[in-house]
């Protein structure tokens, strides 16, 4: 699913919502998960999994194309780890 479809999916289950007003939703709902992470936070959501970072550190790495070492600086991944009812549900 992508976030079009998201968004024709919660406006047609809200029908005294328009697409405007959904998408708007959609977007506030994605742009604080990425504050929150971009703070060093964690998002849990009950139920679904929750979002957090996680550190890499520098390291040497391999141009495909040519094979020459690139150096690949230190930075934070965004990590999701699954629920325990979404874990259940995707193994019925």
């Amino acid at each position: 699913m992508i976030r079009s479809e998201l968004v024709q999916k919660l406006a047609a289950e809200n029908s005294g919502l328009s697409v405007k007003d959904v998408e708007h939703i959609v977007d506030v709902f994605f742009d604080e998960i990425c504050a929150r992470l971009a703070n060093g936070g964690r998002v849990e959501l009950r139920g679904f999994g929750a979002f957090s970072t996680r550190a890499r550190t520098a390291r040497t790495g391999r141009n495909p194309r040519t094979g020459a070492a690139v150096e690949v600086d230190a930075k934070r991944v965004p990590y999701f780890k699954p629920g325990k009812e979404m874990r259940e549900r995707l193994n019925m």
